[in-house]
């Protein structure tokens, strides 16, 4: 029989709000930037010269691959610099693109979701992105964010889930992770030793968990059903 779950790290792109719309709004907000302060970068660097760049990047850089923040910004700066713009506004163009960045859309049962949660046992965020949950606003219901650009690996390393849980002072056996990706999140965390929820919603992008892959604790279909069997778990627990 499993120990009580004492903490949830939870993944954030994907499994709290959908991520593709939040790149589109930055990336419309990066090119409205350069339309207005660059345009030669703006002429130069349409979308299909940007996915190239970040082909490059990819090719080039291999140790940025955790930091989605330095990617950027070495972008932008690659961007104005060989359009012969001013990189002086590599660090405005940023923020203009990283607002957009934060402006998610919930999935509509997330919000109801983390407050119930949160009301049970710690939250931590642990995300291989770059979104910031003070800037989005909920950062009042997490213990701490742990980004693999802090970390200085991604998941599925798992040192970062191992990190996360030595912040909650709870061993990796009481520790739930939550995620959509079964790679990054249900692996990485397994092989770390914590505990699993597949969250798996209709239409997702990762659809179906790798052939011979451990299955997860759990399979669900929204953090609301999470949030259900949270307090279901919580409210049948012999007292202390």
């Amino acid at each position: 029989m499993h120990p009580p779950i004492r903490a949830i790290t939870l993944d954030l792109d994907d499994t709290v709000w959908p991520v593709a719309p939040a790149i589109v709004r930055a990336e419309a907000a990066l090119e409205s930037f350069f339309a207005r302060h660059a345009p030669r970068a703006a002429r130069q660097w349409p979308s299909a010269a940007r996915q190239e760049l970040r082909r490059q990047l990819d090719r080039e850089r291999p140790h940025l691959a955790h930091d989605m923040s330095a990617q950027r910004r070495w972008m932008i700066e690659r961007m104005l610099e060989e359009a012969g713009e001013d990189t002086v506004l590599a660090d405005a163009a940023y923020d203009a693109y990283f607002a957009a960045r934060c402006q998610v859309e919930h999935y509509p049962d997330s919000l109801a979701a983390l407050e119930r949660l949160a009301a049970r046992v710690p939250l931590a965020a642990v995300s291989n992105g770059n979104a910031c949950l003070r800037t989005i606003g909920i950062d009042h219901l997490f213990s701490f964010q742990l980004g693999a650009g802090e970390f200085g690996a991604p998941k599925p390393e798992p040192g970062i889930f191992l990190a996360a849980c030595e912040r909650l002072g709870v061993p990796p056996g009481q520790v739930l992770h939550v995620g959509d990706d079964p790679a990054c999140d249900i692996a990485g965390a397994q092989r770390a030793g914590l505990r699993t929820c597949w969250i798996h919603r209709p239409g997702a992008f990762h659809d179906r968990m790798p052939e011979g892959a451990p299955p997860p604790d759990l399979h669900l279909p929204s953090l609301s059903a999470l949030a259900d069997w949270l307090e279901a778990t919580h409210d049948t627990e012999p007292s202390p």
